[in-house]
C-alpha cells in the first residue's frame, strides 16, 4: 500500500501507531509541527479534548524515538501544510487539534483536501466520553464517517500514560493525584493497545467502518491508581479529591485556556457517576490478545531502578 500519514507522530498514540506500522513494513509518513524535534515522543497527550501495538509476540509497541522518518511538517493552524502532507497518501491516522473546543474548522478543510487527493481511509482518535455528534471530537467523528469512503473512529477510555509522564493530574513535588472523580472507576487503557487497534484499522483489507470503544481489562478508581503508583515507586502517592471548579483552576494554572480547562474538569463529574466503568473486549477481538493491565504498563514504563515519582 502507499504511505500512511500519521498525525501527532510525536505524541502518545501517534508515536506508537507509527512504530506499529513501521515494524510491519508499512510505509509511514509521520507528521509533526516541529519535524526537527521529532525525536522526542510526548509522554502525555489527552484523548483529543479529554484526558483520554503489539508485534507477533504480543508485546505492545512502546513510544519510539526518531523512527520512522522522514517527518513531514504539519500544523493544524497552517492550512498550507495540509496538501503537501497528504500527497500520495492512502490512509490517515487523524488526531484532531487539542486545546480547542471546536476542531471542525480545522478538520473539515483537511478532510476536503484528503478527498480531493484520493485518500481512501481515515482512522480518527476520539474518546469514549464523546459520542458521534457530540461537541468537539463528536463533530469530527461525524465528519469522518460522512466524508470518507473508508473510516474508523477509536473511542478509547482514559490513558494509563496520563500517570507515567508529565501530567495535569499529578502535582509536582508532593506525589498527589488530583481529580474530581470521587469513587468513580475508569477502565484505563494502555496507549500501545490503542495503537495496535489503529494499526489494524489503517491496514486491514476490509475497512472497519465503525466506532470502536476501547478499554483496559479492569475498571479502577483513582485511589486504586494511587496505590499502584505507590507500590511501584516505593513512596507515598495519594489521590486528593477536589471539586470540579478546583480541578479546572488547577488545569488553568498549568497553562490550559480557561474554557478548555473547564471542559476537561467537567468530565470528572461524569466519571464520578460511573460513565467510564464499562469494560469492552474490543482490543482482544481486533488484535488477538487481551489489553494490558495497569500494573503491566507501570512495570514497563517505570523500570526497577526508577524509584521516585517524576513530574516535570
Amino acid at each position: 500500500m502507499s504511505e500512511v500519514l500519521v498525525l501527532g507522530a510525536t505524541g502518545t498514540t501517534g508515536s506508537r501507531v507509527a512504530a506499529f506500522l513501521h515494524e510491519r513494513g508499512v510505509p509511514v509518513r509521520p507528521a509533526s509541527r516541529t519535524p526537527a524535534g521529532s525525536d522526542r515522543a510526548a509522554s502525555r497527550t489527552p484523548t483529543g479534548s479529554v484526558r483520554a501495538g503489539s508485534r507477533g509476540s504480543g508485546v505492545p509497541v512502546r513510544a519510539v524515538s526518531g523512527a520512522p522518518g522522514p517527518y513531514v511538517r504539519f500544523d493544524w493552524a497552517e492550512r498550507r501544510t495540509y496538501a503537501p502532507a497528504l500527497r500520495g497518501i492512502s490512509a490517515v491516522y487523524l488526531v484532531a487539534p487539542t486545546g480547542v473546543t471546536d476542531p471542525v474548522p480545522f478538520v473539515e478543510p483537511f478532510l476536503e483536501e484528503a478527498v480531493r487527493q484520493g485518500v481512501r481511509r481515515v482512522v480518527q482518535l476520539s474518546s469514549s466520553a464523546v459520542p458521534e455528534g457530540g461537541p468537539g471530537l463528536g463533530a469530527v467523528h461525524r465528519l469522518v464517517r460522512t466524508m470518507m469512503p473508508e473510516w474508523a473512529v477509536l473511542r478509547p477510555s482514559w490513558f494509563m500514560q496520563n500517570f507515567t509522564g508529565p501530567s495535569l493530574e499529578l502535582r509536582e513535588r508532593d506525589g498527589e493525584i488530583l481529580s474530581a472523580t470521587g469513587d468513580g472507576r475508569v477502565a484505563f487503557i494502555d496507549a500501545g493497545d490503542i495503537a495496535a487497534v489503529a494499526g489494524h484499522a489503517l491496514t486491514d483489507e476490509r475497512s472497519h467502518d465503525t466506532a470502536h470503544v476501547l478499554t483496559g481489562p479492569e475498571a479502577l478508581s483513582y485511589d486504586d491508581v494511587a496505590a499502584l503508583l505507590a507500590e511501584r515507586h516505593g513512596r507515598p502517592v495519594r489521590h486528593r479529591a477536589v471539586s470540579v471548579d478546583e480541578l479546572a483552576a488547577h488545569f488553568a494554572a498549568r497553562g490550559l485556556p480557561a474554557e478548555y480547562a473547564a471542559v476537561l474538569a467537567a468530565l470528572d463529574d461524569d466519571l464520578r457517576g460511573g460513565s467510564e466503568e464499562r469494560v469492552t473486549g474490543t482490543v482482544e477481538r481486533i488484535t488477538g490478545r487481551p489489553p494490558r493491565a495497569f500494573r503491566e504498563t507501570l512495570a514497563d514504563e517505570y523500570p526497577p531502578a526508577y524509584t521516585r515519582l517524576r513530574v516535570r
